[in-house]
């Protein structure tokens, strides 16, 4: 067994690996960048390496530096995690070049499965039935069209090189066509330097299920599938294991096949074989169809350590040392259900743009596994993906694991940024999803109901304005608090929730007791051992604040969480409006491209730039008719949120030859993943 690796990787899983090289007693070495100096991953690690500036290509892409730290530290192995460099062949080379171990499959297995088209030839070979469509090499326009014309509409334009829903596009009748392919090959070209395609049959109820395998080299395994199914822009939001309603045939041919895949090309270490699944008619043998093979551990790999008993990490380090597969296939058995949600610093009601933000609380409940990177007091970075954490529940059954999880998601407490949270318990409270009916286009389907956040009642107000007033708690108010002659004292504070400002009196009555007036009705407030009562009915609220911010936790909310704003009286009567017409920055990002010049003439939903930040290119587009009247900040341009980007002239004003002053109205449109691998 090795004595010392090193992690080249940050977040949740660098810190996870660190937690199972420590109990194996084996020693870790991270490393980071200027952004991450203070990072949760280089606390937990025995040694730290500096490695360069916050951006990927700066620092966790850089290969050579990796390694030289590796050496320097007298490392032996290298764990990759997943995302930057853990799928790429040329490090991997470069990792056993040094004279160390690459913890994972060999540069000939990740190129082996690194091109869809490829991969798929090979994958006929070893009799994995793969969807039918072309996977040639022929690229010419027409060839491409009557291929889709062959295979019958609607078809799927994929990225041979692609990966995370880019450089994919769904065409329904030939007269779109042409158009997808366009779009499909910019995208590709832009993200991967390659613009090659291949065109698929587009399966009409898809399910996405995958499974995991892990090789020696030699000989394999799989540890059973998990359905992920349930995404959003192609990127994965809750997963489980196992698949709902899997028969034991279908499980038993899915692995098969998963098997002879990693088994054809010498596969060593852990890797997931990902198929489509024709869900209309139930599951069956001959219903399911290879799509890729990831090289690497996945994200949710928890999930079937959870239902198998595995450490995949240390069943990593164990065969990388040089010890034969752990188990035979005979040992593997299920146990119970397991689901993972991926709680990510995202505003859902702004189309799930990333945030950014510092973490003012954090705290999950009891017996959930929470693998996190983060900490309270933590900052969520513009560079890098914003997760904060995946919450893993695991119970004798399906219904029973997801219960839990819907009270860990309804349990878990989250201040200083918004997040995914209420989507993500208003998702495993979904009717369908409860019964096992998913697709891969359930969360398109429902998501106004799924984004749609309830009102906070009169107890959410009345907390939120006892904590404002530092008034909250059973030991607030002692013997002579509130205590004022003649009448009670009555405190005031105006507080905002989803755009409305409400005045709120309090009156302290005595030790722990409050009446709230609260638009003309009047609340009585108690804290004590019993915990808190409104209005005599026990309530489970509790609240933190940070800066002019309350947030309220409340099991009894969707989401768990609604966030008050304390405004300032001297303030709030000079606020002024708010300028909606200039196109600002919805978060910290690299300006990636600028698709108008001034006195260009745009209508309302032109293109107008591209952002990128945290993986995501996010298109601005006008929200007016106008003409631009200036270019504030130009391709290559780090900018902070909320940064004035273009200006369009005044409605009926012509944009002045010098650009002269403006404004300009933008909106964002919809936001894809960016070709940055980090994770």
């Amino acid at each position: 067994m090795f004595r010392k690796i090193l992690i080249a990787n940050r977040g949740e899983i660098a810190c996870r690996v660190m937690e199972t090289a420590r109990r194996m007693g084996v020693a870790t070495v991270a490393v980071y960048s200027d952004a991450d100096a203070g990072a949760r991953h280089v606390a937990m690690a025995d040694e730290a390496v500096h490695i360069g500036g916050p951006a990927p290509r700066d620092s966790y892409l850089r290969g050579d530096a990796i390694i030289a730290a590796a050496q320097a530290t007298g490392a032996q192995a290298i764990h990759p995690g997943y995302g930057f460099l853990s799928e790429n062949p040329e490090f991997v080379d470069a990792v056993t070049a040094a004279g160390l171990v690459f913890i994972g499959p060999s540069a000939r297995a990740i190129r082996a499965m690194g091109l869809k088209d490829a991969a798929k030839a090979l994958m006929v070979e070893a009799g994995v039935p793969v969807v039918p469509g072309y996977h040639g090499a022929g690229q010419d326009a027409a060839l491409l069209a009557a291929e889709a014309a062959h295979i019958g509409y609607p078809v799927l334009i994929k990225a041979v090189a692609g990966g995370g829903g880019k450089g994919m596009r769904r065409v329904d009748a030939p007269e779109g066509f042409a158009e997808g392919l366009d779009s499909a090959r910019a995208e590709a070209r832009n993200a991967f330097g390659n613009d090659a395609v291949l065109v698929e049959k587009y399966i009409e109820k898809p399910r996405h299920i995958e499974v995991q395998v892990f090789g020696d080299g030699i000989d394999a395994v799989h540890l059973f599938e998990r359905d992920c199914s349930l995404q959003r822009r192609h990127q994965k939001v809750i997963e489980e294991a196992p698949a709902p309603d899997m028969p034991d045939a279908v499980r038993a041919a899915m692995g098969a096949a998963a098997v002879r895949a990693a088994k054809a090309i010498g596969y060593s270490g852990a890797g997931t074989v990902e198929f489509i699944v024709d869900g209309a008619g139930g599951l069956r043998p001959d219903g399911f169809w290879f799509m890729e093979m990831n090289t690497r551990l996945q994200v949710e790999h928890p999930v079937t350590e959870l239902v198998t008993g595995v450490d995949l990490v240390e069943w990593q380090l164990r065969v990388a040392s040089g010890e034969g597969l752990p188990a035979r296939q005979s040992d593997l058995v299920l146990s119970g259900h397991a689901f993972e949600a991926r709680l990510y610093a995202e505003d859902v009601a702004a189309g799930f743009l990333p945030a950014t933000g510092r973490l003012t609380h954090l705290r999950f409940p009891e017996g959930v596994r929470a693998d996190s990177g983060v900490r309270a007091g933590d900052t969520i970075s513009p560079w890098y993906d914003p997760m904060i954490a995946k919450v893993i529940v695991h119970g004798p059954t399906r219904a029973v694991a997801l219960s839990r999880l819907a009270a860990a998601l309804e349990h878990t407490q989250v201040a200083g940024t918004v997040t995914n949270l209420a989507f993500l318990a208003a998702l495993a409270r979904h009717e369908g999803f409860g019964m096992g009916d998913v697709d891969t286009g359930l969360i398109a389907r429902d998501i106004d109901a799924l984004t749609a956040l309830p009102d906070p009642g009169p107890a959410q107000w009345c907390v939120a304005a006892l904590h404002a007033l530092g008034l909250a708690g059973a030991g607030a108010g002692g013997a002579l608090s509130g205590f004022c002659l003649w009448q009670p004292l009555v405190q005031r504070v105006t507080l905002t929730q989803g755009g409305v400002a409400r005045d709120v009196a309090v009156s302290t009555l005595g030790a722990g007791r409050f009446e709230v007036g609260l638009e003309g009705s009047v609340h009585a407030v108690a804290y004590g051992d019993a915990g808190l009562r409104v209005d005599g009915a026990k309530v489970a609220a509790v609240a933190v604040r940070a800066g002019d911010e309350v947030t309220v936790f409340d099991p009894a909310v969707m989401g768990g969480a609604t966030v008050f704003s304390v405004v300032d009286p001297l303030a709030r009567a000079g606020a002024a409006g708010g300028d909606d017409s200039v196109v600002l920055a919805p978060m910290p990002g690299l300006v990636r491209d600028v698709l108008v010049a001034p006195g260009d003439r745009v209508v309302a939903g032109t293109r107008l730039a591209v952002l990128e930040a945290m993986k995501m290119e996010h298109t601005l587009v006008a929200a007016r008719d106008g003409t631009v009247a200036e270019v504030l900040a130009g391709p290559g341009t780090q900018v902070e949120a909320g940064a004035a980007l273009i200006l369009l002239a005044p409605e009926g004003a012509e944009a002045p030859e010098d650009g002269g002053d403006g404004a300009a109205a933008a909106t964002a449109s919809a936001s894809v993943p960016a070709a940055d691998p980090a994770p």
